[in-house]
């Protein structure tokens, strides 16, 4: 594990060498599913021994419509999410959408996101990587891996070594995505810990009603695939109310089904360590 990830997980049981977790809800909606949502996953990755950091957006800026619910407003968000730290004692991760944003976040948060759509910019990228946050970047939709090369010379040319990468699937049509497993060790290779998103990767993006649509019944097998290949970590969206999500409910694990799924994966990435 990269030295920066070993701090990162400092206090949290891997033991067993396993994958990190990346999950929460997709936003924050409310303290209520925010402590209940962490509250459970932290008690299966302490079950299980699989180091976590703890997910959700303060704010959705990437809506399709206008609508669309985006937030209960920054600081607060940012407050509900740092009492998880609080209370139980594990790293954070936002995403943020502007390089405006990037301080403000980081005083809350462990590790900063870039989502998919952003990774080619420049200014967030750099003013990410100053922080000194640890700095996930989402490969975009749009590009190969090899591409996402440019992101982590960026974030290390502005002094931060700190850097994870994420495939999320690529654009097959216009509504649907595409997982090519190749990415995985193709961007391990650039010297960085690389993760699976494995619930965005089943959007079904561009739907007619201006909402995405989703694909959940395959999400153990993107996990089992990414383990399988060697993802480093695996980031999975959960909610204890799916279908009553304010935000990417149509492709969330429910919450009741991420205990079961762990345990299989925990027991997969014990047969691929052997090999």
């Amino acid at each position: 594990m990269n030295a920066f990830l070993s701090e990162l997980f400092k206090g949290q049981d891997n033991s067993k060498n396993n994958f990190f977790l990346m999950a929460g809800p997709c936003v924050i909606e409310s303290e209520d599913v925010i402590m209940e949502t962490a509250e459970k996953v932290v008690d299966i990755c302490r079950r299980l021994h699989i180091p976590l950091i703890f997910k959700s957006s303060y704010r959705k800026a990437n809506r399709s419509r206008l609508d669309s619910f985006s937030g209960i407003g920054d600081e607060e968000a940012l407050k509900i999410l740092a009492k998880v730290k609080e209370k139980f004692g594990v790293p954070l991760v936002t995403d943020i959408h502007d390089a405006s944003e990037a301080a403000m976040a980081a005083e809350y948060v462990d590790v900063l996101q870039i989502p998919a759509f952003l990774c080619r910019q420049t200014d967030i990228l750099i003013a990410a990587a100053k922080t000194g946050k640890i700095v996930n970047v989402k490969k975009g939709q749009f590009l190969a891996p090899e591409s996402m090369i440019f992101a982590v010379d960026k974030i290390k040319q502005s002094g931060n070594n700190n850097i994870m990468l994420t495939d999320r699937g690529t654009m097959f049509g216009y509504q649907d995505l595409i997982v090519d497993y190749r990415g995985i060790p193709t961007m391990q290779a650039m010297g960085v810990p690389v993760v699976m998103d494995c619930t965005h990767s089943l959007q079904q993006p561009n739907q007619t009603s201006g909402v995405t649509g989703g694909n959940p019944q395959m999400i153990e097998t993107i996990c089992r695939a990414a383990i399988a290949v060697g993802a480093d970590g695996l980031f999975i969206e959960t909610h204890p109310d799916p279908a009553h999500a304010k935000s990417d409910g149509a492709n969330m694990l429910n919450l009741s089904l991420l205990d079961p799924l762990m345990q299989k994966l925990v027991r997969l990435r014990e047969v691929v360590n052997t090999l």
